[in-house]
């Protein structure tokens, strides 16, 4: 039976055999829990609330790999809808054109890039704890939403935002597909350049890395950066899909987003992780949450569930290492 999983897990990679794991055992089990579960409209459902909340865990990811973390990215993605949001108010409201649009989801991008900027920079030069920063930025994002909105809702969009957050592409739908856009270009991100390879050293060893001629601050600064941008991308998902912006939209998905990291195999203290485990985990935490409404649980009982996962994540992994360590003084 040993040799059975060793061989599954050295074909698929140890990053996947987690999360691959558990999408099988969560299938078996809501199949049988809820007949509703393997039907056309429980995978449409997921697929439609998955984007914004893969985006964000997209943003979290690259700070996790450096040994840091951004915990400002739902204030920042709604910063940046806001941005869009005054835009298009700023250009005829629900009768502003494709051109406003445009202009205004630039803008916000730029927004995001621009706190992960201020992160970056405070984080690189001054050596603060990524947690402290990033807690800074969201007290004063959500400070400063607060402030503009007046604690509201912003409502009132062009009829051609719909599509975007509802529509579909040959039965796939939009939100879904522009994430799967990002998650590629995260993979070659991490994969293929310059600063991939950075981000993993800092991740692995900060001083090793800066000894090696790795310019450890401009990779921060980028890292920070990147991570915003994204944010700003899944808010403006999170427009189109809501048809408002509020400041206090996505709260939860903060915990959601380290949880599927973790779940995806990525090291809580850097240097090591990958894209792909890290979606496949995405979409076995939506599926456990969609399981869960189908089987009549309380919204907030899923959350629980997630907190009692990565709990167990936690465990599973102490467990393995500790295995290995005795397998090898044994052996």
């Amino acid at each position: 039976m040993r040799s059975v999983v060793d061989r599954f897990v050295s074909w698929v990679g140890p990053e996947i055999a987690g999360p691959g794991a558990a999408f099988i055992a969560v299938m078996i089990f809501f199949s049988i829990g809820s007949p509703q579960f393997l039907t056309g409209a429980t995978f449409g459902s997921v697929a439609f609330q998955l984007p914004e909340l893969g985006l964000l865990t997209l943003a979290m990811l690259l700070p996790i790999l450096t040994g840091g973390l951004n915990l400002a990215i739902t204030f920042t993605a709604n910063i940046a809808g806001l941005t869009v949001a005054w835009v298009l108010q700023q250009n005829g409201g629900a009768d502003a054109g494709p051109v406003a649009f445009l202009l205004g989801s630039l803008l916000a991008i730029g927004v995001g890039a621009a706190s992960g900027l201020i992160m970056g920079l405070v984080i690189a030069y001054t050596k603060a704890h990524p947690i402290l920063v990033s807690l800074s930025m969201m007290i004063f994002l959500r400070g400063l939403g607060e402030f503009l909105t007046r604690g509201g809702d912003v409502s009132g969009f062009p009829a051609f935002l719909q599509p975007i957050g509802h529509g579909s592409i040959l039965g796939l739908p939009i939100p879904l597909l522009i994430l799967i856009a990002c998650v590629l270009i995260w993979h070659v991100l991490l994969t293929r350049t310059k600063l991939g390879f950075g981000t993993y050293m800092i991740g692995s060893n900060i001083e090793a890395a800066r000894y090696s001629g790795i310019n450890t601050r401009k990779v921060l600064v980028l890292v920070y950066m990147l991570s915003g941008a994204m944010c700003a991308i899944a808010g403006i998902i999170m427009l189109a899909r809501f048809n408002s912006v509020r400041v206090g939209h996505g709260e939860s998905y903060l915990l959601i987003t380290v949880l599927a990291c973790f779940l995806g195999g990525v090291n809580p203290f850097g240097g090591f992780g990958r894209v792909i485990p890290v979606f496949l985990a995405l979409v076995v935490l939506q599926l456990l949450s969609s399981g869960l409404n189908l089987m009549g649980a309380n919204q907030h009982l899923a959350t629980a569930v997630w907190g009692i996962l990565l709990i167990s994540v936690m465990l599973l992994r102490w467990m393995s290492s500790h295995f290995k360590i005795f397998k090898r003084k044994k052996g």
